[in-house]
């Protein structure tokens, strides 16, 4: 792994820098994340401007960071460890593989366990649809799409107008929010239609 020339390209959706671990909460939100999407790297004593700071002491990060992972995340997550020297400075790599056991939930400050993914270089939290789609993707088990009516009607309206949210859909045939819900995360596991998580709003397009 070159570390200079990962860390130029920056933050994103697998990688995130810390300066230093101060909170298994905020540590864990991050590699839940990571887990819940296509799997991720920390890199530990990297400031959020890319600048090099080394780690102070790679034994309190490593149990902070195994303590996030074992006791902060659920399912428990397994990080895997690799120690980096630039200019006589260490680099703690933490490598978060993707999850076969979807979806993660991490312990919040509040003590409830909530579901974060990725989103450019952020932790977001999770919708209940996107939860719904990472349980039922864990499943694998097909999903059989009957066009009814609704389903046709989203199309149709796709095709005019390209993207959709939970509210418009819910609004367009009078579907209550459960409904609309159910028929979005199955459409999505058909591979029929595309959902776009920002960090101001969730929209759907077709695939």
């Amino acid at each position: 792994m070159n570390i200079k020339k990962t860390i130029f390209e920056g933050e994103g959706v697998t990688l995130d820098f810390k300066k230093t671990i101060t909170s298994c909460e905020k540590i864990a939100r991050t590699m839940v994340s990571f887990a819940n999407n296509k799997g991720g790297r920390l890199l530990i004593g990297v400031a959020d401007d890319g600048t090099i700071k080394g780690v102070k002491s790679e034994d309190e990060e490593r149990y902070m960071i195994t303590r996030a992972a074992q006791m902060f995340s659920k399912p428990a997550l397994e990080p895997k460890f690799e120690e980096i020297y630039v200019d006589d400075k260490m680099v703690l790599v933490v490598e978060i593989p993707e999850s076969d056991t979807k979806p993660h939930y991490a312990l919040a400050e509040d003590g409830k366990w909530w579901v974060y993914v990725r989103v450019k270089d952020k932790s977001v939290l999770a919708s209940k649809i996107v939860v719904d789609v990472l349980r039922h993707q864990a499943d694998s088990k097909g999903v059989l799409i009957e066009y009814s009516t609704n389903e046709k009607a989203l199309l149709q309206y796709l095709d005019e107008k390209q993207r959709i949210n939970v509210q418009e859909y819910c609004k367009l045939l009078k579907l209550s929010r459960r409904s609309a819900q159910r028929i979005l995360v199955n459409m999505v596991l058909s591979g029929v239609l595309r959902i776009h998580t920002t960090e101001k709003e969730e929209y759907y397009t077709a695939a």
